[in-house]
């Protein structure tokens, strides 16, 4: 099935990921859920495999690759379990580093996403606020223009690589009374005075640092603005398609890792004198989780085969993320199950798969919205269209 969609040298790209990842990352994936930091060196390994370019163009360092390639990347991400070590990757490569290269000046992607790709600087995207949560269009955070510099004050909330990146992509208000017809982004430099980040303590994804971010009289150069004045609300609508996807594509992944490992368990943990994968209860069972898991993903890969040409699929994209999370959980949840006492123990991996799933049907958009958003394009016949530059 899947054949339509990945070529021989695709299934080289995953088995090299998958020996990387072996080798590189996952040694240190406890340390680096109990520290909830990441050792930067890391970037730095990723960069020289090319991980981080594999979407953008040479003439920044990339690879310039079909889309199947991130989901790879993606789905490689997720059978390490640790959600947060693959949050702190994709929020750099495809939120941060999609802004810089979709609305970057030549100047702003020679120094920013250039070394982006070798892992020399690492990326978050500041969107969502203490008071807004989901809605994007309620920010308050404000940027005013003062001779050739905007001056940034507010704050943002439940940032991915919030504390510990080197640059920030901001929303902020740059003309409040057009709502969110009003809004711009911006690059800001970690070490710009007035920006502090305070590192927030959360129930999964333990190993990315999660950051409330103060904009307190943040200067910065007009230079520093992202594409044109007052058109951010629409580049960040454009991108959130992207978003949802690989939040789609992440959840179909580690629900299929979570199967793997409860079968594998299933096979050899006996009870009354067979295997625990022979009693029909559990085989149903896992049978219609399967079934909807791969549901999901083969919807996900039409999905990123739409995105790959070029369509526009906000109301897809929102699909694949909306069902896709809510798979995930409850497949879990059943993985979990199946492993009885030991799911509930911290030495197996699916109590801190369980956690981290949690995130899915809330980060990028909670589930409420999306399904407003689907009911707007399919009911109110709303129409969404791309951002042009």
């Amino acid at each position: 099935m899947t054949s339509m969609y990945f070529t021989e040298e695709h299934h080289l790209f995953r088995k090299s990921l998958q020996d990387f990842l072996r080798k590189e990352v996952v040694p240190h994936i406890d340390d680096w859920e109990k520290s909830g930091e990441i050792d930067k060196a890391v970037w730095l390994k990723f960069g020289e495999m090319g991980f981080f370019g594999i979407n953008y163009p040479e003439a920044y360092g990339g690879l310039d690759l079909d889309l199947f390639y991130t989901v790879i990347l993606l789905e490689e991400l997720q059978k390490i379990n640790s959600g947060g070590f693959a949050a702190a990757v994709w929020a750099h490569v495809y939120l941060a580093m999609t802004h810089l290269n979709a609305e970057g000046d030549e100047a702003i992607k020679q120094k920013y996403l250039a070394p982006s790709v070798t892992g020399e600087k690492i990326g978050c995207l500041c969107i969502t606020e203490p008071f807004g949560g989901s809605d994007v269009a309620g920010m308050r955070t404000a940027a005013v223009k003062k001779g050739d510099t905007y001056v940034i004050n507010g704050s943002k909330t439940f940032i991915t690589n919030g504390v510990y990146s080197d640059y920030l992509i901001v929303a902020a208000k740059t003309t409040p009374e057009l709502g969110n017809k009003g809004i711009s982004l911006f690059l800001v430099d970690r070490d710009t005075i007035g920006l502090s980040a305070t590192k927030l303590d959360k129930l999964g994804w333990n190993a990315s640092d999660t950051g409330e971010i103060a904009f307190d009289e943040v200067t910065i150069p007009a230079s520093n603005l992202m594409g044109e004045e007052n058109k951010g609300f629409a580049y960040i609508m454009q991108h959130f398609a992207l978003e949802r996807l690989i939040m789609g594509i992440n959840a179909h992944a580690r629900a299929e890792y979570a199967l793997e490992y409860a079968m594998q368990y299933m096979s050899e943990r006996t009870a009354f004198g067979k295997t625990i994968d022979k009693f029909q209860a559990l085989r149903h069972k896992i049978a219609d989780l399967y079934a909807d898991m791969e549901i999901n993903k083969m919807y996900n890969y039409s999905v990123a085969n739409a995105l790959d040409k070029g369509e526009y699929v906000v109301k897809e994209a929102t699909i694949s993320k909306l069902r896709s999370t809510k798979m995930a959980d409850e497949v879990i949840y059943q993985c979990l199950q199946f492993l009885g006492g030991y799911g509930y123990m911290e030495e197996y991996p699916m109590a801190r798969l369980f956690r981290d799933s949690r995130l899915g049907p809330i980060g990028g958009g909670t589930s409420e919205i999306l399904r407003e958003i689907i009911a707007k394009i399919i009911i109110d016949k709303k129409e969404y269209r791309p951002a042009t530059k």
